[in-house]
């Protein structure tokens, strides 16, 4: 080969790798999901909440999440809120990712013995919440009778890139406003929905988790209150039911006796049947919650029951929840 043939060759090996350079770190193809589409475990934003997380004293009980950073450009830092489901009490951590890093931890590595939900919000160096719209996570838990992989809830910051108004180097607090609107976040939702549940008569044991969305994550999140909801069975057959919750954290376990309706669960869906919910609060309230569903049966009927979880359905929105953080520098 000759010496202009072999530069050639160079030539053309370098440019190769630059064309692969660019089309690694070119847009996505297809219509990017606009910041206005509302709270969904499908879509990236700049707070997260994980519904769900726990660790117990064995390796039986514990939950692994995962959060990444989708920006081929831009580093991210994130604010951690643990909040304990008992106490409302929350701790909180910094993680950084560069772009394009993924990370996962533990629930026992950084919050043990503790169950309750996760927060996580895009900040700049200052700790302020920024307009960062590339965060996606996910998270896997597993307790001695249920285990779920459930997608973390992202709302998008709507507005210019940059930091969110009413916040700066000299601030201690920031509000994070759930409205609609710029300079704020998507809504939460008010009415949640279990789409589907089965029968308990059938070995079925499905746990609803309930949160609040609104508080101050510096001095504890605010109470779930009183909650109304309406139980359907598979032919529309209804019945009403209520309970009320101090704790910003609600879990049930659907029986025949609770949520308690006339007539009772266990009549209302009986074995063979399947049924749905949907609940709020009477006032104002923001929500967000999942259900999971273990089979309890035995023997040949455990082959036929199935076992998973997801997150609850949304079908109203609320426009005036908000979250107060803690602003300080990251410490990564």
């Amino acid at each position: 080969m000759t010496a202009s043939r072999k530069l050639t060759s160079v030539v053309l090996a370098l440019f190769a790798l630059v064309v692969m350079s660019a089309s690694a770190t070119a847009a996505d193809p297809g219509l990017a999901y606009p910041p206005q589409s509302e709270v969904s475990d499908q879509k990236a934003g700049s707070v997260l909440f994980y519904n769900y997380y726990t660790s117990g004293t064995t390796a039986a009980t514990n939950t692994r999440m995962n959060i990444t950073n989708t920006s081929t450009t831009s580093s991210a830092n994130v604010h951690l809120f643990f909040v304990d489901s008992v106490t409302c009490n929350v701790a909180d951590q910094f993680i950084c990712l560069t772009p394009n890093q993924t990370t996962s931890f533990q629930a026992s590595e950084i919050d043990p013995l503790t169950t309750g939900y996760v927060v996580a919000v895009a900040s700049n160096d200052d700790g302020c919440p920024v307009v960062f719209n590339h965060l996606i996570g996910d998270e896997y838990f597993k307790t001695a009778t249920h285990s779920a992989n459930l997608g973390a809830e992202a709302f998008a910051a709507l507005g210019p890139a940059g930091t969110l108004p009413g916040c700066d180097a000299n601030s201690v607090t920031a509000v994070l406003n759930f409205n609609g609107r710029i300079g704020g976040y998507n809504r939460a939702p008010r009415v949640l929905a279990l789409s589907n549940f089965a029968s308990r008569a059938d070995g079925n044991d499905t746990l609803v988790i309930v949160n609040r969305v609104g508080g101050n994550l510096a001095t504890g999140p605010l109470a779930i209150g009183s909650i109304f909801g309406l139980a359907y069975d598979d032919i529309e057959n209804p019945g009403s039911f209520n309970f009320s919750s101090s704790r910003c954290q609600f879990q049930f376990n659907i029986t025949g006796s609770f949520p308690r309706t006339a007539p009772p669960l266990s009549t209302l869906v009986p074995a063979g049947r399947s049924g749905w919910m949907k609940f709020y609060s009477q006032s104002d309230v923001a929500l967000l919650g999942a259900a999971v569903n273990a089979v309890t049966a035995t023997g040949d009927a455990a082959g036929s029951g199935f076992a998973g979880g997801h997150n609850l359905h949304k079908l109203t929105l609320s426009a005036t929840a908000s979250l107060t953080i803690p602003v300080f520098p990251p410490n990564c």
